[in-house]
């Protein structure tokens, strides 16, 4: 093979890496971003939404050991283009449902009228006399025969979609790298990873991106007519096109395959004539497959032995658990506490805490360079950066907007404060007589500013207008609400949050951007106490076992008991199609605050003892 012939496969190489790191961190932000509109779609809780984000990790760590085993003995590059293959199958069947689910239908109190010409008047405090029937609970075979017409058991192919990505990832990091090291210049290896993990980097914010945009298309565009749907991408009944991102995102991982079908089993190291080079040992996550040596339990006990290692990964499990949870509920809890929409929320992560943690990791890796720092140099700037994370979340937690003004959820239907809810609290003497579902979330905003769980909850007697310029007059409950209006009308949707609410959102913003910087400055000086605080001759061993159990216990349990803190401040759940409860419409924001506010805390508290004990 002539040199320039060994240098277009190298050039082949690194190009086809840095663009399946794009293509795997786009598809795996894009996840992210679609949380809240698959947990709409499937009408399911947000802990089982946290179940089916860590079945990527479950599929990561069903094959680890094979690939990592026998990876360097196989074709790698083979191995590397099979894995996208994979992939790009998982995010095809994670996309799968939309074509077989039937188009979506929201939840509704009434029939709104959504013909141009038509006359009709509806009457949404008359039209529920029969809507009180349906809160009973539907048999059992009446149920099942609706729930297999709506397919409402879909989601379980996103759950092994999810699970294909994680399968189909695992070769891509262990066998690219060492592939990378084995024919590359020792002085080059940091250069070519650089540039690589450069253009990954571009991955998470193009999947932020596109997911913001694809969230205000609604989900069965080109299969409905729009003007008939009544609900705005605001609206919490609203679900976004987020089939269509895994299509993208699929063909994009498929493309990013082919390249490798097309590369040696080995190139020859740079610099050298033939192709003898003896293949550089994997670290991997499963490194210590070596179980079978004798001398594998003496290790792991000298391994764990080494205090400032076992605090360093004590403290790596709880910032993972704490970035995970974040990470894939940061967009609802943008929308519930700031009134924010999903769109806007997932647009800002992708434009602003990104691109800040980005530039922290970069930083924190440039002042190690820059000044020389020792080991304990190292833990005081992992410490500082954590105490300044720590500062910016304390604040963030002080700063926080009311709950929205639900009528029988978060305020009596005379305005003020609602103490405690039940089901019962959204009758008032003002729709005592309309026989209204109290299942159902249809909200209207009245003149007032008070947001009604229905038409027929705020008392509405008539209405005027078609689609979503429908609006509701006659409202008896707007009258005996203290905060008297003058119109008592209503229109379609949620009544928007108070002003000083957008001030609050911008501060909190700017404060979540600096803490995503200080926090990321830490991450590079905390990996280089890790190395350096443990034995050369257990540094494959004590690297495979960190990522082991990180990304065992820091992936999969969050985003679940995450989850289930958020469900257990629903102020009102769904109803799906064919009864029972489904996804939460609206959150007791304060209550989320609290629960997530003192995870978060726990977390950055645990950081900072265990550094301060490596010191």
């Amino acid at each position: 093979m002539t040199d320039q012939a060994r240098h277009r496969e190298n050039i082949l190489f690194l190009v086809s890496l840095a663009f399946v790191y794009f293509a795997k961190a786009f598809c795996g932000a894009y996840l992210k971003s679609s949380i809240t509109q698959i947990e709409r779609r499937f009408d399911i809780p947000s802990s089982l939404i946290g179940v089916i984000d860590g079945s990527f990790e479950m599929g990561n760590l069903l094959v680890i050991a094979f690939v990592s085993y026998f990876g360097a003995k196989l074709h790698r590059p083979r191995l590397i283009g099979i894995g996208c293959l994979i992939m790009a199958i998982g995010s095809f069947l994670i996309a799968m449902p939309h074509f077989f689910q039937g188009p979506y239908k929201y939840e509704t109190s009434m029939s709104h009228n959504t013909q141009v010409n038509s006359t009709e008047t509806i009457l949404p405090c008359l039209a529920n006399h029969s809507m009180a029937d349906a809160d009973g609970t539907p048999n059992v075979e009446d149920r099942k025969a609706c729930e297999e017409a709506a397919g409402s058991s879909m989601w379980v192919y996103v759950f092994l979609g999810n699970v294909l990505r994680g399968i189909g990832e695992t070769p891509i990091m262990p066998l690219g790298v060492s592939y990378l090291d084995d024919f590359s210049k020792q002085e080059n290896t940091p250069f070519y990873l650089a540039c690589i993990h450069t253009v990954g980097i571009l991955g998470p914010m193009v999947g932020f991106m596109m997911g913001s945009y694809l969230a205000k298309i609604y989900v069965d565009i080109g299969f409905v007519n729009l003007e008939s749907i009544t609900i705005t991408y605001k609206d919490s009944r609203w679900v976004g096109a987020w089939w269509l991102g895994f299509i993208v995102s699929g063909t994009v991982i498929l493309l990013s395959s082919i390249p490798f079908f097309f590369l040696p089993k080995s190139l020859p190291k740079q610099g050298e004539e033939d192709s003898n080079h003896t293949n550089t040992e994997l670290i991997t996550i499963f490194s210590f497959v070596v179980v079978y040596a004798p001398d594998f339990i003496p290790s792991i006990k000298r391994l764990f032995k080494n205090s400032i290692y076992s605090m360093m990964i004590l403290t790596n499990l709880v910032s993972v658990n704490s970035f995970i949870g974040m990470i894939t509920f940061k967009p609802k809890f943008m929308e519930q506490t700031f009134g924010q929409s999903a769109s806007k929320a997932i647009f800002l992560i992708g434009i602003m805490n990104l691109p800040a943690v980005a530039l922290g990791i970069i930083t924190g890796g440039f002042v190690l360079k820059r000044f020389k720092l020792s080991i304990v140099g190292a833990a005081r700037v992992a410490m500082a950066a954590s105490i300044g994370s720590f500062c910016m979340l304390g604040i963030q937690n002080f700063l926080h907007c009311d709950n929205a003004e639900v009528a029988g959820l978060t305020v009596s239907y005379k305005g003020y404060p609602e103490l405690s809810y039940n089901q019962q609290s959204l009758l008032s003497e003002c729709n005592m007589g309309c026989s209204c579902s109290l299942k159902h979330w249809d909200p209207v905003c009245a003149y007032n500013g008070m947001t009604y769980a229905s038409p027929c909850l705020a008392g509405c007697q008539t209405s005027s207008g078609t689609g979503r310029t429908m609006v509701f007059h006659n409202c008896t409950c707007i009258s005996d609400s203290v905060m008297k209006a003058t119109n008592m009308s209503a229109v379609l949707g949620q009544c928007p949050r108070k002003g000083e609410c957008d001030s609050k959102f911008k501060i909190y913003m700017a404060l979540s951007v600096v803490g995503s910087f200080m926090s990321a400055c830490g991450g590079t000086p905390g990996y280089i106490v890790l190395l350096r605080s443990i034995q050369p001759d257990l540094k494959s061993l004590a690297l495979g076992m960190q990522t082991l159990i990180v990304r065992t216990l820091g992936g999969i349990p969050p985003p679940i008991y995450f989850g289930a803190l958020i469900d257990l401040t629903c102020l009102k759940w769904g109803t799906k199609q064919c009864g029972g409860r489904g996804a939460c419409r609206i959150y007791d924001a304060n209550g989320a605050l609290a629960r997530l506010g003192v995870v978060q805390f726990v977390s950055t508290s645990a950081v900072l003892r265990c550094i301060y004990m490596c010191i």
